[in-house]
């Protein structure tokens, strides 16, 4: 039995005036109380109280523990009321890593509406294409895009990302736009690296996986760099949707091969542990999990998402 349990029942006994009236306070058996309160007083090596058949009295130094424990109790159980109250509210510093390309792609729309939701929160996003180490690092949540492998963290699937082929018009009028997805192969490419298959794309056609070997000018680990290769007209780019929207839209890159499915990564959130998450943290995976949802069901328009996410039913 831990020192904290024994110290309250010592100051229970006292402030009921007795084994028994402790005893019906605290729910507990009597025999049990005057076991923990001797087992208190063999763990100091002192007499706290005073008993007869009829009462009990403090000792002088049982006045004087009485006094400094009480005090010292209170301000353990304020603390941990302290702790427990911020776990369950909506508030403090969250500290979140995000690829950089798709966080300066989509991240910060989403953020900034978080924020309007949860005022109480502070954010401290780490930007980095690397795979951090989320708990020697000490992060609270990071978004990852990628196929994952196993691991001993939690990862909540925020949603599957569409992978998109397109070229700049003047790059499709130069060479042709691609009939069926081999002829990529006769294609200046530009390859994002950050992927796992890198010069070998594949697809999906009638069920079945295949790959395409692509080669081109530019190999980089830039989503924005090959973006903005694309737009110069340097070849062919294969891309999450979310980095090539605006351009899209605008039409100022053309989606090709849209007959096929292009297998990509999915978006998680991942984090240490499921036990015990804090409410900042589920607030925050839970409006990532609504707020790509209603950009699904848009169309993939950021336009629709400009403000607070709708809440569901």
């Amino acid at each position: 039995m831990d020192s904290i349990t024994r110290i309250r029942c010592f100051l229970q006994v006292v402030e009921s005036g007795g084994f028994s009236a402790a005893a019906r306070d605290m729910g507990r058996s009597k025999a049990l109380i005057s076991k923990y309160v001797s087992e208190l007083e063999d763990e100091l090596g002192v007499r706290l109280l005073n008993r007869t058949t009829r009462q009990i009295s403090l000792t002088q130094v049982g006045e004087a523990y009485f006094r400094e424990a009480g005090e010292l109790l209170q301000r353990f159980d304020d603390l941990k009321d302290a702790v427990q109250q911020d776990h369950r509210e909506v508030r403090g510093r969250l500290r979140l890593s995000a690829p950089r390309s798709f966080s300066e792609a989509t991240l910060g729309r989403v953020l900034a509406s978080f924020l309007q939701e949860h005022p109480r929160v502070e954010l401290d996003i780490e930007m980095e294409d690397r795979f951090v180490d989320i708990v020697e690092e000490g992060y609270d949540v990071a978004i990852r895009v990628a196929e994952l492998e196993d691991s001993s963290l939690i990862a909540r699937k925020i949603r599957d990302v569409r992978v998109v082929v397109c070229a700049s018009p003047a790059y499709w009028e130069a060479h042709g736009m691609p009939e069926k997805a081999s002829d990529l192969a006769n294609m200046p490419c530009i390859i994002d690296t950050n992927y796992k298959h890198k010069t070998n794309w594949m697809f999906l056609a009638n069920g079945e996986r295949f790959s395409v070997p692509v080669k081109g000018p530019m190999h980089v680990n830039s989503a924005k760099t090959a973006v903005a290769a694309a737009l110069a007209g340097l070849g062919v780019v294969r891309l999450p949707i979310f980095y090539v929207l605006e351009e899209l839209m605008a039409g100022t890159l053309i989606p090709a091969l849209e007959d096929y499915e292009v297998p990509g990564p999915a978006m998680y959130a991942v984090y240490p542990h499921r036990r015990h998450l804090s409410a900042k943290v589920r607030a925050f995976v839970d409006y990532m999990v609504n707020w790509h949802k209603q950009l699904e069901q848009h169309g993939d328009c950021p336009k629709m998402l400009d403000g607070p996410v709708p809440k569901e039913d």
